[in-house]
């Protein structure tokens, strides 16, 4: 009997192990890396899709736009994420077609910890550029000052923070600050790397919130989800049109409301310093890169069945994150787009 037991047992046992096997052989492992700016929202839809799709994992580094550029020219992800679009040169250097799927997009705050001052300190575009030159050294300049009557801005050194790491937030940031500063197009420029005249560095959105918020004094650069969820205040910025605009969902969506009347095929396409009353000066879309020939027939299927998803389904989460979803004839676009993707 005790004998039959144990037959029972070892052949319960090696059924589990060959449904298990089985199990294990049946997920689809998806791998991509790159941006940190729309991690917060990317986590929620690789989360939710497992519910609608549990043979697939999705596996996302979040080691900023640079790094997930290089990983997907070097072929060694399904798919790479930047807030930076890339440029001709990068895209001929692919060993294959890449293509460009915006996902979202979100706006670029500068954020700033100052005791005693809460949400709302405003500035100029050019004064910001000005801190980050180095031109603006304390909170207490007359050109900041005049701007916050009735705010008690401390005698103290401005303590700028930037990026480290390659960063399509950096992208967008610096294009803006081109865009408003000739000296800072000058002496600068733009791109996910520059050589900043001042500053300290951290790495990922999650790096400079983290340094903003444990040093008194300072100001810096990171997506709105990030300051949001470090309660980190960030400044109201007088936008190209003149009018003082705090960022959020509504101003993100007008400033790409000029832009998108001449959206080109590809998507590479910058929303800062877009024309509009409501127009946020410091916003952008945030891009998937894929090739348009899949290696791998399977990752490449569910990957399509991904962005369907995410188009239909995932913009609807976008809001509650602090994202602005995709405007509906740009997600139409997008929907074509992803058709195009061979496996």
């Amino acid at each position: 009997m005790f004998r039959t037991i144990r037959t029972c047992l070892t052949a319960l046992t090696l059924v589990t192990a060959v449904v298990a096997a089985g199990a294990a052989h049946a997920e689809t492992l998806i791998n991509g890396a790159g941006a940190t700016f729309p991690y917060p929202l990317y986590s929620k839809w690789f989360s939710e899709y497992a519910k609608i799709d549990p043979s697939v994992k999705f596996n996302y580094q979040s080691i900023g736009s640079g790094g997930g550029i290089k990983q997907i020219t070097a072929q060694t992800v399904d798919f790479g994420a930047s807030d930076k679009f890339l440029s001709d040169e990068e895209l001929k250097a692919a060993p294959g077609k890449l293509i460009h799927i915006p996902t979202v997009m979100g706006a670029v705050v500068v954020t700033y910890n100052l005791p005693g001052v809460g949400k709302g300190l405003k500035l100029k575009v050019e004064d910001v550029a000005d801190i980050y030159l180095g031109k603006i050294t304390k909170w207490n300049d007359p050109r900041i000052a005049d701007d916050n009557p009735g705010i008690k801005l401390p005698n103290q050194p401005i303590i700028v923070v930037h990026r480290s790491d390659g960063s399509g937030t950096t992208s967008i940031f610096t294009d803006f600050l081109s865009g408003v500063s000739p000296e800072w197009a000058q002496k600068v420029g733009k791109g996910a790397s520059v050589k900043w005249p001042a500053g300290l560095g951290g790495k990922g959105n999650e790096g400079v919130a983290g340094q903003v918020k444990t040093t008194q004094n300072s100001i810096g650069y990171v997506e709105l989800a990030y300051a949001f969820e470090n309660k980190l205040p960030y400044a109201t910025l007088k936008n190209k049109s003149g009018h003082w605009v705090e960022p959020s969902i509504k101003s993100t969506s007008a400033a790409a409301a000029a832009a998108i009347k001449h959206m080109p095929a590809d998507y590479r396409i910058s929303l800062v310093n877009q024309p509009g009353n409501d127009a946020y000066p410091i916003a952008g879309f945030t891009w998937l890169l894929v090739y348009e020939h899949q290696k791998n027939p399977v990752i490449g299927k569910k990957l399509v069945e991904f962005l369907n998803w995410e188009l239909k389904s995932g913009q609807k989460m976008a809001s509650s994150l602090l994202y602005a979803p995709l405007p509906a004839n740009v997600a139409k676009m997008v929907e074509k787009t992803v058709k195009s993707i061979k496996y």
